[in-house]
């Protein structure tokens, strides 16, 4: 289905859904819904993680919230953003925006604007403000040629956020190129699709590529309460990159 037409559907649905799951329990920060649970979701099938209206998870809703209380994305400022991999529920927010001039991209996905492959980027340097790219580096084979294509092109005073799932118990990265069976990648890995497992040298592959890193923790975003509400992991570091 067209991107605009799924965006049409959701706009005519969305009040219905907020009336539908109305509640005080649970907070959505994307689609703005008081909801009294989330849905069950992931690949572990999570209970309480999902908003019914606009189907957030806690990542999207804790980087939401960063992207309003710590950027000047929402700013009246004129931007040009790359979205790497876009979710849907960004994709309808951001694309709306009239201060972003705003690209979204992915190898596969036929709703993306452009087909990219992030380890060779077809625009110059210096081409955007803002790159978000978020649980996309743990599929690519050569993770550092992406960081050095985003460094590359992004502007010196633009900001990226590069999120990743990371173990904080293993102290380096695990990844094994040989290891190619879709059962044993989800063994070695957690999922089919999957070719490492950061640990906390990821930071430091980021600086190695040219970037300034500044390591941010979900207590520094988010009050406890918000925490509950917006139902948020307290592990899910956020990765804020400048140029250096």
């Amino acid at each position: 289905m067209n991107p605009n037409t799924k965006f049409f559907i959701y706009e005519l649905v969305k009040p219905l859904l907020q009336v539908w799951f109305y509640g005080n329990a649970r907070f959505c920060p994307v689609c703005q819904s008081n909801v009294r649970v989330f849905k069950t979701a992931g690949v572990n099938h999570r209970p309480d993680i999902m908003c019914p209206v606009c189907r957030t998870l806690e990542r999207h809703r804790l980087i939401w919230t960063f992207f309003e209380k710590f950027t000047n994305l929402f700013d009246s400022n004129k931007k040009v953003m790359l979205h790497i991999a876009p979710e849907y529920c960004f994709q309808r927010r951001l694309n709306q925006m009239q201060n972003i001039d705003y690209l979204t991209a992915d190898l596969f996905k036929p709703s993306a604007m452009v087909k990219m492959d992030i380890t060779n980027i077809q625009y110059p340097d210096k081409s955007f403000d803002v790159i978000y790219c978020s649980h996309v580096l743990e599929h690519v084979l050569d993770d550092r040629k992406a960081m050095s294509e985003f460094h590359r092109v992004l502007k010196d005073q633009g900001w990226a956020v590069l999120q990743v799932p990371l173990n904080k118990n293993a102290p380096t990265t695990y990844e094994d190129p040989s290891i190619t069976d879709p059962k044993e990648r989800t063994k070695a890995f957690g999922q089919p699709d999957h070719v490492r497992v950061y640990g906390q040298d990821y930071e430091q592959r980021l600086i190695d590529t040219g970037f300034n890193v500044k390591r941010i923790e979900v207590k520094d975003i988010v009050s406890k309460e918000e925490i509950e509400k917006m139902r948020l992991r307290e592990n899910e570091d956020i990765f804020l990159c400048t140029k250096s």
